[in-house]
């Protein structure tokens, strides 16, 4: 094999898709940060080595296992893959086995990254055969998962979750198929491999390393491994089954060396998860996630956290009021248009945010609007003291969704008629309006504190505030993100990478990561960290009070100390890149540690 094809894989892997961050925005900046490290020389890479991602393919409305998200694979943009002879003659066999590869690719500086995307939605009507039993191709690869792993498709299939189960399962495998095929066309046992190796100080190396992201592509090591193909692979966790059922008590379990799981845990997702074992090396995201997997599976892992790429020096200044101009109009124009009452001015309006999956206790949004609430009496008193102006309005964005929306009503968000709503979005609506947080008592004069749910997926086209994510984050004054279980919280970090200070919970890898920032130990506080852990409920609702207070004063009242703290998480976000981590995966699926590289003194090597 002349080339070394480093295959960075998950399920929102390759072009992004119609869907709210995720593993998608992870895999993109490791792939794109491996690709600057390699032209810029700061990673010596093996000769003629190749970035290829890889992922699942939905290229139209209902091709998607998860009819709920609805997502669709957007290629547009990439140009065809120019692949060499091997790449495109192991494609051409997939795709007479009846896997469908749809390929792309884009220059990062001078290296190429690929985009291999499977098409699962038709691997059963597909005609194959297993063991001389002709079947379709997906009870074929259900077959001989039982025949390697024993895991028994029969059974997951039929649960709830069956369809979810039986896409990872096939997409892992097509995965796995596409490197043996690279390697060789029949598969060799590590006992070829060891005969092969006989008389060399040094393990194989082939031409191949696999980086999976999540249990989605898990089979894919696991499959490879029982066929004794030995390339290099890393199984990354980002959060684990049974500790995301547990949400916020998994931190007891952890504490109390507690392995039984919880109710709730996908048994079909959970046994794919669990093949993070045949990896050659594991990686968790975040302590607590190391720590889960293994509590949970018994797998002893590293941690790499995640990273942000930033490539501005400075925050652009211009465009942070360009954009807190826009969002502020917004809410004045259509508070008064649908609401009534006295125009509130556009200058008195401070916006903060938060955005997460819709996992309601998780993501600790009864904490965050039961903190609203405290800060509506915490600003009631600065403005009678005289601290504070009576007009000043906090309004904090909870952007948070089932799923992409369509045909929306004018006004939206501002304007949310109750038939937009669905599943959890109704339950947020009405905790809203049960704490009084809702825009009519805002308008009234009688609040300060409104919160307002935003039901989709940010975007220019988005039916809303028409602005893309980053933008929309650079626009607030803040943001507050009070997980009560959340592995690392990357939207922390883009927070940061637009200027925005911060409010975490202690609970998130983020906060674990920023402890190893030697440089900002003293700073003033752009990202601060609420104790959600050991603090009682009461005291971790007020402290997220009194962090949302001391940033909103500070933007009313001291521009100047507003600007350093803006400066800090921008800052924070910078020292937490993606060079770091990606250097650190690249070390672990390359090999570097065994290969010895072409005309290296094999006695150095070993020193």
């Amino acid at each position: 094999m002349g080339n070394h094809f480093i295959i960075i894989a998950g399920e929102e892997a390759g072009p992004a898709s119609n869907k709210m961050g995720g593993i998608w925005n992870v895999i993109d900046e490791e792939a794109h940060t491996l690709a600057s490290l390699f032209d810029s020389g700061k990673i010596k890479a093996k000769e003629n080595t190749e970035i290829l991602v890889a992922g699942p393919y939905f290229g139209h409305r209902g091709a998607d296992w998860n009819r709920g998200l609805n997502r669709i694979t957007d290629m547009e943009g990439l140009a065809p893959l120019s692949s060499d002879g091997e790449l495109e003659k192991c494609l051409k066999t997939l795709e007479s086995e009846g896997i469908k590869v749809f390929t792309g690719e884009e220059m990062a500086g001078e290296t190429r990254i690929g985009y291999l995307q499977f098409q699962t939605s038709d691997y059963g009507k597909i005609r194959s055969s297993y063991m001389g039993k002709e079947m379709t191709l997906e009870s074929r690869i259900k077959a001989e998962a039982y025949e390697l792993l024993g895991l028994d498709s029969l059974k997951y299939e039929s649960l709830p979750n069956g369809a979810e189960y039986t896409h990872y399962l096939s997409l892992s495998h097509s995965i796995s198929e596409l490197i043996r095929l690279l390697i060789g066309s029949a598969p060799r046992t590590a006992d070829t491999w060891a005969e092969e190796g006989a008389g060399k100080d040094l393990i194989p190396c082939p031409g191949i390393s696999l980086h999976c992201h999540e249990f989605g592509t898990f089979y894919a090591p696991a499959r490879l491994k029982k066929l004794g193909i030995p390339i290099n692979t890393v199984a990354t966790l980002h959060a684990t089954l049974p500790g995301r059922a547990a949400g916020y008590s998994s931190i007891q379990k952890r504490r109390n060396n507690d392995s039984t799981w919880p109710p709730g845990v996908p048994e079909n997702l959970a046994s794919l998860e669990a093949l993070a074992l045949y990896a050659d090396t594991v990686t968790a995201v975040g302590e607590s996630t190391r720590q889960e997997a293994r509590l949970f599976y018994g797998i002893n892992g590293i941690v790499i956290r995640n990273g942000i790429t930033i490539e501005s020096e400075k925050i652009d200044w211009n465009r942070k009021e360009l954009c807190l101009s826009g969002i502020r109009n917004f809410l004045s124009e259509n508070l008064y248009r649908y609401y009534g009452g006295e125009k509130i001015e556009p200058e008195k309006i401070i916006p903060i945010f938060t955005i997460s999956r819709i996992e309601v206790e998780n993501k600790g949004y009864p904490d965050l609007l039961d903190s609203l609430v405290a800060l509506e009496h915490i600003i009631r008193n600065s403005i009678l003291e005289g601290h504070m102006e009576e007009k000043i309005k906090v309004i904090c964005f909870l952007v948070t969704a089932e799923g992409p929306k369509a045909d929306l009503p004018e006004g939206f968000p501002v304007h949310l008629p109750k038939d937009v709503l669905v599943g959890n979005e109704l339950r947020l609506q009405q905790m809203i309006e049960e704490r009084g947080l809702d825009f009519p008592k805002l308008v009234r004069g009688k609040h300060s504190v409104a919160a307002v749910l935003y039901p989709q997926i940010i975007s220019e086209t988005d039916g809303g505030l028409g602005m893309g994510v980053r933008d929309f984050m650079a626009g607030c004054c803040a943001g507050v993100f009070p997980s009560r279980y959340d592995p690392f919280l990357l939207t922390g970090l883009e927070a940061g990478r637009e200027g925005t200070p911060s409010v975490v919970s202690r609970v998130c890898g983020f906060s674990d990561a920023i402890k190893t920032i030697e440089s900002l130990i003293e700073g003033l506080g752009g990202v601060i960290v609420v104790d959600n852990i050991d603090l009682s409920y009461y005291e971790t609702v007020l402290e997220y009070a009194l962090a949302i207070s001391y940033f909103t004063r500070n933007f009313v009242d001291d521009r100047v100390k507003y600007k350093l703290l803006c400066r800090e998480a921008f800052l924070l976000a910078k020292d937490m890149d993606w060079r770091k981590p990606a250097e650190q995966y690249y070390e672990l699926i390359s090999g570097a540690r065994f290969c010895m590289r072409e005309n290296e003194n094999p006695a150095k090597s070993k020193n």
